[in-house]
């Protein structure tokens, strides 16, 4: 950029900041629009700002970045609070931060059209695609002896119901094992996830990496989103801070990992979010499957995965699990969601099908999900997401959060 030479008019001088500002923040996200809920009122840019800041500072959250979809269009994406906060640099809608689990619904979406193209069955029990049984991988002698691998279909793994574990590393032992009969209930799984990782790469002769690359990233436009740390990240990233607001850093992958690897920013992942709910890179039938509630869901809890607690209190909303997304239903319609956790980091996303509406949240501290089930309800009007099930217990009862 030139330049403006010291005669140059007031007017102009300041036509032009406003200029390349309008152009940063296209680049970013959206340039902030009025926000329509779900009940179809609408709630100025500047409202929210002085809400969100509000909460950010109660419930002692470092940094949030919020996009909001409305009638399949972006009109809101911004960053608040610090990306970090010993450099006081600020959160902005093009930094890069952890999308954490986020990246199984990026993967899912991936794996359907997969589907769509008959390349994988999801019915078809995924070790007929590999080239030796499913034990005989490193990974997964653990199975030897347990006949039940047999069973484990792509649409089990997609729709957490394989029976795994989240992690082996959190079980006594540290070993891999099925807990139940696969496709019986649902215990969400990060293994079933990495296992059909395996399953794709055996299958398309190709890393996952590429695959989304090519087949999600590039479509939607995502530019700063990768499933590995990329040199040009460097210029504008969050590190992630525990509930006392401690540093934690940020990962930074070397190998993709279908299961929690991608980095993206909030402007990026709504682009994604745009796409899926407008139907786009997948035919309707394929859609629809990937929407379709696969198993109920009736744990008290999400997490501990494999807590045998059991309620009926989310029967009324029908809180179910479609393939790689999970699902509830609201007076408005059918709604699907995503959520993203580790350490220093909370995601959430979801999407309301009649209204082409979707919100996204991603935080850059361990409390920033103490502020999401307000968030919900003052941005985007949504009093129905199962908000104990997903364990985003309020700030001002954090002691009672248990996870």
């Amino acid at each position: 950029m030139k330049r403006l030479k010291p005669g140059c008019p007031r007017g102009v001088a300041l036509t032009l900041v406003a200029l390349f500002a309008a152009v940063n923040t296209v680049l970013a996200g959206t340039t902030p629009q009025e926000v329509r809920l779900l009940d179809g009122t609408k709630i100025p840019p500047a409202k929210i700002e002085r809400m969100v800041t509000r909460l950010m500072q109660a419930g002692r959250v470092t940094g949030l970045a919020i996009a909001v979809i409305n009638g399949g269009e972006i009109v809101y994406a911004e960053g608040f609070g610090k990306r970090n906060v010993e450099q006081g640099l600020p959160l902005t809608a093009s930094t890069v931060m952890s999308g954490a689990s986020f990246t199984k619904s990026v993967f899912a979406y991936m794996v359907m059209q997969l589907v769509e193209e008959k390349t994988i069955d999801l019915d078809r029990p995924v070790e007929q695609y590999l080239d030796k049984p499913l034990p005989e991988y490193e990974e997964y002698k653990d199975l030897a002896g347990d006949e039940r691998y047999h069973r484990i279909t792509a649409r089990m793994l997609l729709s957490h119901t394989s029976g795994f574990p989240n992690w082996r590393s959190f079980t006594d032992g540290r070993k891999l094992r099925i807990y139940f009969t696969p496709g019986s209930k649902y215990a969400y799984s990060g293994e079933g996830i990495q296992l059909l990782q395996l399953v794709v790469e055996g299958i398309t002769k190709r890393p996952v990496g590429d695959l989304i690359q090519e087949r999600v990233f590039d479509r939607f436009g995502m530019a700063r989103t990768g499933m590995v740390w990329r040199a040009e990240f460097e210029s504008d990233y969050a590190i992630g801070y525990d509930e006392q607001g401690k540093p934690l850093g940020h990962d930074k992958p070397t190998k993709a990992g279908s299961a929690g690897s991608m980095d993206t920013t909030i402007a990026d992942f709504a682009r994604f979010l745009r796409g899926v709910v407008r139907g786009e890179g997948i035919t309707k039938a394929t859609r629809d499957a990937m929407l379709d509630p696969q198993v109920r869901i009736v744990s008290k809890q999400q997490f501990p995965t494999l807590s045998s607690e059991t309620t009926d209190d989310n029967g009324e909303i029908g809180l179910s699990y479609g393939l790689g997304w999970g699902l509830f239903w609201l007076p408005y319609g059918k709604a699907f969601f995503k959520e993203g956790h580790d350490d220093g980091w909370e995601n959430h996303c979801v999407c309301y099908e009649a209204p082409k509406s979707c919100i996204v949240l991603m935080s850059n501290s361990s409390n920033g999900d103490g502020i999401f089930k307000a968030v919900l309800e003052k941005v985007i009007g949504d009093r129905f997401t199962p908000w104990y099930w997903e364990n985003y217990i309020p700030y001002g009862s954090r002691g009672s959060k248990k996870k």
